[in-house]
């Protein structure tokens, strides 16, 4: 379906928390008039919540304008498993369906986050911050305002986490707490030196659950912007979450999504002195260690030799590890790097089964959301030489496999 999106560009700054995050989405339903903290306390209430409150106030972080969200509960010392809040979400008779599944969603990756970081099942794990009421009521509140504010897809911009030590119930952990390391897989995250921590569990869960699309704002048109203020105040900027709301023309709420971006690291060293087979087995071990592309470029060096500029594409982990293997692997005496921007279609590897036995292909789709197939030459090849016949007759057999799977 063509026509606009109503599309959220999370603009993460300072980080990312349920507070800030429910923070600046009252304040773009203060400006659209399809949202209010009133509305959202009505939801949390009616979860079995009678004596919450949810207040908001306009501050200032630095000099600049934000919403700061307070809730107001009695004290309560309950530690909740998963299926607690999923009950508490089904029996609210004031929560859209809706609303309900996304919090549902939020609820499941900090679940599954915190099953992984302890060892544990989603069923097993317990909650301990984001247990209490005042967190369940900042995911909650957040499924609720997106929900009236008609958000149908999300983005966001590379992360910062802080840096430094904290404490949780589990004792002193460095920033990014466990969990919000594991809930920040896939995520770009921007680098930050101030000691803090910038980016929840809680926070990286709603990204997690609802953000399909990181990096550069995507192209809408802007019709409010709101900011949700932390509880920090931090002296290095302000601590606030900017999220910019808008119509994003020409695509559907999946196709929003459909071009993803990252943040990766680019090594290039020139080589005039290394024979081919030396620099082929450099490629190999870079691919095998992590290496998102390996490629050689020929280039005329300066003495006028004939050379190459041997190149790897890396994420942010991997750099120090594929850096030693070029020094180990090939004759260079230097490397340049420098982080990139990239744009990358969604992929997934699919298999599809043909008169000659299985073969993989490369699924991607494309930014107006059609498929688009593509066969590994390895299997082709293998298949071609075990049934006496060519590359191109696997190839051939598969796509027809595909195309009569996507038409079934």
């Amino acid at each position: 379906m063509n026509g606009s999106v109503t599309t959220a560009f999370f603009d993460c700054h300072s980080g990312i928390s349920g507070d800030m995050t429910l923070g600046a989405l009252i304040d773009l339903g203060a400006q659209t008039g399809q949202i209010d903290a009133a509305a959202i306390e009505t939801g949390v209430r009616s979860m079995g919540l009678p004596e919450i409150a949810i207040r908001s106030e306009m501050v200032k972080k630095n000099g600049f304008r934000a919403v700061k969200v307070h809730i107001e509960h009695p004290p309560e010392h309950a530690h909740r498993h998963l299926h607690h809040i999923t009950e508490m979400i089904d029996r609210a008779d004031q929560i859209s369906e809706e609303a309900k599944q996304l919090a549902h969603r939020i609820f499941r990756r900090l679940a599954e986050a915190e099953a992984k970081v302890h060892g544990s099942t989603i069923e097993k794990v317990h909650f301990h911050e984001v247990g209490a009421i005042d967190s369940i009521a900042d995911i909650v509140g957040t499924a609720i305002a997106m929900e009236a504010l008609g958000i149908k897809a999300v983005a966001t911009s590379p992360v910062p986490t802080g840096s430094g030590k904290i404490t949780i119930a589990h004792g002193l952990v460095s920033v990014p707490a466990p969990a919000t390391a594991e809930l920040l897989k896939g995520i770009p995250i921007a680098a930050s030196d101030i000691q803090a921590e910038l980016t929840t569990p809680t926070g990286a869960a709603i990204l997690k659950a609802t953000a399909t699309h990181f990096g550069n704002m995507p192209a809408m048109t802007l019709a409010a912007v709101g900011y949700g203020a932390g509880s920090k105040d931090l002296s290095e900027q302000a601590n606030v979450l900017r999220v910019l709301l808008g119509e994003a023309e020409g695509g559907d709420a999946e196709s929003i999504g459909a071009v993803e971006s990252d943040r990766v690291v680019v090594l290039e060293t020139n080589i005039d002195d290394c024979s081919p087979e030396q620099l082929a087995d450099c490629a190999r071990r870079l691919l095998s260690a992590g290496a998102l592309d390996v490629f050689q470029t020929p280039c005329v060096m300066k003495k006028g030799r004939s050379g190459v500029v041997l190149t790897a594409v890396s994420p942010n982990s991997s750099v120090a590890v594929l850096e030693q293997i070029i020094f180990a692997h090939s004759t260079s005496i230097g490397i340049r790097r420098y982080s990139v921007d990239r744009h990358k279609l969604q992929r997934k590897v699919e298999t599809v089964e043909t008169a000659y036995g299985p073969v993989r292909g490369k699924l991607v789709i494309l930014p107006k959301g059609e498929p688009r197939f593509s066969i590994e030459d390895d299997d082709a090849a293998a298949l071609a030489e075990s049934h006496q016949t060519t590359a191109q007759e696997i190839r051939i057999a598969a796509e027809q496999a595909w195309r009569s799977l996507t038409q079934s």
